[in-house]
């Protein structure tokens, strides 16, 4: 299960940062992301760390957006600074191992 958090409403130039709490999944052993979903638009990617704490990042968040996470805690962040209002979306915290989940989502608004 994924529990995601930290989502809300800031002002364009401003900043949020996401949490993503896992509990019954081979946390150490996953590659851990965000992915978002404007109104009417596709699902994207975002951002990953893979086990090795390697990160991966759209090329629309770099430089803005940090990934990072505890696998001693079991969660997965992310940093977003310089937020823009086409970061408006739902973020989900997704996990990968031999299998997938996804959290809820969290929505995010950038105000012009």
């Amino acid at each position: 299960q994924l529990q995601a958090s930290g989502g809300g409403l800031v002002q364009a130039g401003g900043s949020l940062r996401l949490s993503c709490a896992a509990s019954g999944i081979a946390f150490g052993l996953s590659v851990m992301g965000w992915y978002r979903q404007a109104p009417g638009k596709k699902r994207e990617f975002v951002a990953n760390v893979q086990r090795n704490g390697r990160t991966n990042y759209a090329d629309s968040v770099k430089g803005r957006f940090t990934i990072s996470r505890d696998n001693a805690k079991n969660t997965v962040d992310l940093q977003m600074n310089s937020l823009k209002p086409e970061d408006t979306a739902v973020y989900y915290c997704n996990a990968v191992w031999i299998g997938e989940s996804w959290g809820q989502g969290t929505q995010v608004t950038v105000s012009s």
